[in-house]
């Protein structure tokens, strides 16, 4: 059997911890038999060639910028095979004066509502929010969420601008609190996959810091999600 390839890309925001965040799934990457290389930059999406041979683009970059020519290369690979897949900012608010990577992924990152002003202390914590990822029908069948219930969670919740092509597997609900300014719940997604080409793509929006990755449900989604995601022998 050939050895699957897995390219772990991280860099941006450091306050997603790209380091961190991305080395407590090597373990997983390696027992699954990946063979994985790890760069600090978008540098080697413009390597044709090493893209063509990759299996799973794991990627973790909050924010940042991508040349047209990286952009071009990712987008390439993924539309000939190869998977695609990240957490949090560190995919789905990435390269945000692209339009072209968000026309790849499928959705963006827009906020993460706040609590209360009054309640507020001038940290991360501010953003921090008591919500529930629920998983949808599709959900309830599909490899990457199958088998999961509803959870709770305490950390960051994303409100995500999207389009009608992705799959949705989980959603969030933001609530018509009295301080802000919408007047009805809002229903976001929080899971998703994109068949895009001959590749697959997965979105996992929980993840804001490790604490959050190390939830056996969020863990679960994302390493799943590489599997799901990575090259398929028809793909090849």
């Amino acid at each position: 059997m050939t050895q699957k390839k897995a390219l772990v890309v991280r860099g941006g925001w450091e306050g997603h911890q790209p380091v961190k965040a991305t080395e407590l799934f090597l373990p997983f990457l390696q027992s699954n038999g990946y063979d994985i290389r790890i760069e600090e930059s978008t540098d080697v999406y413009a390597d044709a060639a090493e893209m063509a041979g990759t299996d799973l683009v794991v990627q973790c970059i909050t924010m940042s910028e991508i040349s047209p020519g990286q952009l071009s290369g990712l987008s390439a690979a993924v539309v000939a095979g190869t998977g695609f897949t990240g957490w949090h900012g560190g995919i789905a608010d990435s390269f945000r004066a692209s339009s072209d990577y968000l026309h790849l992924v499928g959705g963006q990152f827009a906020t993460h509502p706040g609590k209360e002003p009054c309640e507020r202390q001038g940290d991360a914590e501010d953003n921090y929010l008591p919500h529930v990822v629920n998983i949808t029908e599709l959900g309830r069948e599909h490899p990457v969420t199958a088998g999961i219930e509803d959870f709770e969670l305490y950390t960051e919740q994303y409100w995500v601008l999207h389009d009608d092509l992705i799959d949705v597997l989980a959603t969030t609900t933001h609530p018509a609190r009295p301080w802000q300014p919408w007047h009805r719940p809002v229903r976001s997604p929080a899971v998703w996959t994109r068949r895009w080409g001959a590749g697959r793509v997965v979105v996992t929006t929980p993840g804001h810091s490790v604490d959050v990755l190390e939830n056996p449900n969020v863990r679960t989604v994302i390493e799943r999600g590489m599997l799901w995601a990575t090259r398929t022998a028809s793909e090849s």
